[in-house]
């Protein structure tokens, strides 16, 4: 599998992972850089993905001849929970093997994938294979999407400190401006905290600003 797929995980379920990848896909496509997303595992829907259609709607395009073929959404669980819940009340196990399949269709067919995980990094997929596992497994890099709410800077210390464990390749932090927070004080602070924090710990990590589509 060629070396250009991007592990989109948040600091936690709210972060705005959705939000903040659909963005940046259309900044990559617009810099000429071929982007598609991906998402790992969709619950809480049925027969679609609302994060795909989220997705589509930041990027300014219809639906793909990838998400009709269900490229784009390989894994669909009806319950609003973790994978491993929602995959447990349906049962009906997570077939690796088809989310695997279709990434690496994705990545033949375009320059660069964004895969979004569900949830943050210790997201179980099994009752014994954590998202982080995943990653580590297929060596993707990582792109973390933090926030300027209230624990946002604990939330992404703990973060950045299981993927310094693990040994994963953090490609990017992305700031995510949304939804807006209700303390700019706080959302300012948290930026200029976790900006500081990585010149320190993470010197190679890029860092983009999402901001809100108004």
């Amino acid at each position: 599998m060629k070396q250009n797929i991007y592990f989109v995980t948040g600091i936690d379920t709210d972060a705005g992972k959705s939000y903040a990848t659909g963005y940046l896909a259309r900044q990559w496509n617009e810099q000429g850089l071929c982007t598609i997303t991906q998402k790992l595992v969709q619950t809480g829907n049925s027969g679609y993905s609302e994060d795909i259609n989220l997705h589509r709607k930041l990027m300014g395009i219809s639906y793909t001849e990838e998400d009709m073929a269900r490229l784009t959404m390989p894994e669909i669980f009806a319950y609003p929970a973790s994978p491993h819940l929602a995959s447990r009340l349906e049962n009906r196990p997570i077939d690796f093997d088809k989310i695997e399949n279709a990434t690496r269709i994705l990545g033949d067919r375009y320059d660069a994938v964004l895969l979004e995980g569900a949830g943050g990094l210790m997201a179980p997929l099994t009752e014994d294979f954590l998202t982080i596992d995943y990653i580590k497994e297929k060596n993707y890099p990582v792109i973390l999407v933090t926030s300027g709410r209230l624990g946002s800077i604990n939330h992404t210390l703990l973060s950045l400190e299981a993927i310094a464990r693990r040994n994963l390749n953090l490609y990017m932090v992305a700031y995510n401006q949304y939804p807006e927070t209700p303390d700019q004080t706080i959302s300012d602070d948290a930026k200029r905290f976790i900006i500081k924090y990585l010149s320190r710990h993470f010197p190679d990590t890029r860092l983009a600003e999402i901001p809100m589509i108004r």
